[in-house]
């Protein structure tokens, strides 16, 4: 496990910043990593329908907390920038199973608690947010349905409507992740409230405790025939029904608000993403040095070579992108970064499942088992090319800005122009 530097061009981290990142190599190092073959027994043992929580996972959670490891990926409760941020997720990374819960910093409850933090009501806060900030319990993002284009927020079909102090809630969602963990106790459901109102203003975030009638877990979708602890549910709402003080925000607010929750979210998924291709990375290296293979090691032969130095390439030019959006992220805002966080979004899961794959290659028919963890580790960030928005979304919304950027400079001849040019010079 390297330790990760800040880029040469960026602003160096706080003393506060470099302790917590050396405190958290040595939790992964002497904890976190040791620990995942508990976690990976417990798991066999009850079978992959059980979401009960593994003992591990409260007892790393206090370790954490005891190293001042907590709550790191929201600015206000940790005092750290994005950027200081990113090394410390990516070491997370190494372990995703474990390490972003055991620090209180998994998905998708920092997105529901960073969305809390800036629009919750104080009774919400109190409610929802406080004790997701201690640990206490889970909560689930409910916008993707099976039955539209969710790449499309406009899509959603699931309606919200008002019944005088009520809304009334009716509709399927699915990849709700989360919602099948014991803890689980709330969900935030994106709905149509007007759809007559301008496409980006349709939509409404209302908070759902799991225990509302009419809301009900159908069953957990498996990723790559895998079933997560946690669970990525389906779930159906049938005339569910909420307060309307359970909103998030306001009314009509609902598009806005997920654009402002999936923003920090994404670049923290490609901080972890990074993790795992540097922990990928290192199981090739010491795979090729170990194996040997027509009487030398791997490592002395060409194409693992070629493999590994791509490998470090493609790491090393995703991080420098997830860095820079970090640092726009902290002295811009989310906004101004909007398209350097989509271009982290499509490069760093790439970069990714390239190192993965081809440490599943070196290793040959033990990467492709559970003796390694890198089947799971592909399974997941293979998805992430799927989740927080598709590739194509993002790759559209670069191409849309690129389209409309005005040039520093005039691009030069057009290649009409040019064609003229060289009809005009014949003889």
């Amino acid at each position: 496990m390297t330790q990760v530097r800040a880029d040469h061009f960026l602003p160096a981290p706080s003393s506060r910043a470099a302790e917590l990142h050396e405190r958290m190599l040595a939790f992964m190092r002497d904890q976190v990593l040791p620990a995942e073959e508990e976690y990976l027994a417990h798991r066999r043992v009850a079978g992959p329908d059980d979401h009960d929580v593994p003992p591990v996972i409260e007892r790393l959670k206090k370790q954490a907390r005891e190293r001042g490891l907590w709550n790191l990926f929201l600015p206000s409760e940790s005092g750290l920038t994005q950027l200081e941020y990113a090394p410390i997720a990516e070491l997370s990374g190494w372990s995703n199973d474990l390490a972003p819960e055991a620090i209180n910093c998994q998905a998708p409850d920092t997105g529901n608690m960073e969305l809390l933090h800036l629009l919750g009501s104080e009774e919400q806060k109190q409610r929802w947010l406080e004790p997701l900030l201690a640990g206490e319990i889970r909560s689930a993002f409910a916008m993707t349905e099976p039955d539209v284009a969710s790449s499309d927020a406009t899509n959603i079909a699931t309606r919200i409507e008002r019944d005088g102090d009520e809304y009334v809630i009716s509709g399927r969602k699915w990849w709700t992740s989360g919602a099948l963990d014991p803890r689980c106790a709330v969900l935030i459901v994106m709905g149509k409230t007007d759809p007559a109102a301008q496409p980006h203003r349709q939509q409404t975030m209302v908070l759902v405790p799991l225990d509302t009638p009419g809301a009900t877990v159908v069953r957990d979708l498996p990723v790559f025939n895998h079933h997560d602890q946690h669970g990525h549910a389906e779930v159906v709402f049938d005339g569910a029904r909420v307060p309307v003080s359970n909103v998030v925000g306001e009314e009509g607010g609902g598009f806005a608000a997920a654009q402002a929750r999936l923003g920090p979210g994404r670049i923290h998924h490609c901080m972890r993403a990074l993790g795992a291709a540097e922990r990928a990375l290192a199981l090739m290296v010491e795979r090729a040095r170990s194996r040997v293979a027509f009487g030398r090691p791997l490592a002395d032969q060409g194409v693992v070579q070629q493999q590994i130095a791509e490998s470090r390439l493609e790491i090393e030019q995703a991080r420098l992108l997830c860095h820079r959006a970090s640092h726009v992220i902290d002295t811009a805002g989310n906004k101004a970064a909007r398209d350097l966080v989509a271009m982290a979004k499509v490069a760093v899961p790439r970069a990714a499942t390239a190192v993965i794959d081809r440490a599943i290659q070196v290793h040959g028919g033990a990467g492709v088992t559970d003796v390694t963890p890198l089947p799971s580790m592909y399974g997941w960030h293979r998805a992430m090319r799927l989740f927080d928005g598709p590739d194509e979304v993002h790759l559209r919304s670069i191409a849309k800005a690129e389209i409309g950027r005005t040039p520093v400079l005039p691009p030069g001849r057009t290649a009409a122009e040019s064609r003229g040019t060289a009809r005009e010079a014949r003889p």
